[in-house]
């Protein structure tokens, strides 16, 4: 009897533990500007630029997968254009681009088939990207980024 009351007694904490875990694991859907929809992945990635860091999310592709396995990646990404810094993988990613993005702050792309990209600014393109990922709440990206060039750190989080 006393093991009936044990294990009523730890129900609730095993229940919760089971559903905490599967919300974390749940995988989203995003709809892209052309109506599609993509699958998110609820990999987080932790970008840190100077003292400020980041949260953000990879999205569940193979061109996310292929950057995931390079974390942690530090790197110097240069200034361009004012609204966008960028860096030149060593190795090649596989491609998924879309053109007539509307870029918003916070979009973490692959232009070509190596080269990172962060954006900071909202604006409307012709350029073709593949999506990789977003900082979640970019609030302070632009002002942590500043005007040049600078050190951004990815991993895993």
């Amino acid at each position: 009897m006393q093991k009936f009351f044990i294990l009523i007694a730890y129900l609730p904490v095993f229940s919760f533990s089971i559903i905490a875990s599967s919300i974390k694991n749940v995988e989203t859907f995003i709809q892209n500007n052309k109506g599609n929809y993509l699958k998110q992945s609820t990999s987080k990635m932790e970008i840190t630029i100077g003292t400020a860091v980041f949260t953000g999310t990879l999205y569940n592709n193979s061109s996310s997968e292929v950057l995931k396995a390079m974390f942690p990646l530090t790197i110097k990404m240069t200034e361009l254009n004012e609204n966008e810094k960028y860096f030149d993988l060593a190795e090649n990613l596989p491609t998924s681009s879309t053109a007539h993005l509307p870029i918003k702050s916070g979009d973490l792309m692959l232009y070509g088939n190596n080269t990172l990209v962060l954006f900071y600014k909202n604006f409307t393109t012709s350029y073709s990207y593949t999506k990789l990922g977003k900082i979640d709440n970019p609030a302070g990206l632009s002002y942590a980024l500043g005007r040049g060039n600078v050190t951004v750190k990815f991993e895993i989080n």
